[in-house]
């Protein structure tokens, strides 16, 4: 399932629009939003794909670490879970260092 940014309804995830706003799922999908706030975060390196356990064999192959303009789109079409797709993006961050006293 989909959830709407605009109005937080559900979709099912071939739905091109929210099934209440009719909003473009492609751009404004919970998912779809996160994707873009993470690729305009330059601290974000990269971005992981991951999914559950029993997660379908079409979603097991999308996990891995993708380049940030290289991130394939989610839901995953070729999903076969009875749920739906469930894969989620997670951010990779650059290391920052810490300076400062250490607290002895």
């Amino acid at each position: 399932m989909q959830t709407c940014s605009r109005c937080n309804a559900t979709s099912p995830d071939d739905a091109l629009n929210c099934v209440s706003c009719n909003a473009n799922l492609n751009e404004f999908s919970a998912t779809s939003v996160a994707l873009k706030r993470m690729q305009s975060n330059p601290r974000i390196r990269s971005i992981r794909v991951s999914a559950s356990d029993d997660a379908c064999p079409h979603c097991y192959e999308l996990l891995k670490t993708y380049s940030k303009n290289e991130v394939p789109h989610l839901p995953h079409p070729g999903c076969s879970h009875d749920n739906g797709c469930r894969c989620v993006y997670e951010p990779v961050l650059e290391e920052t260092a810490i300076v400062g006293k250490v607290a002895e």
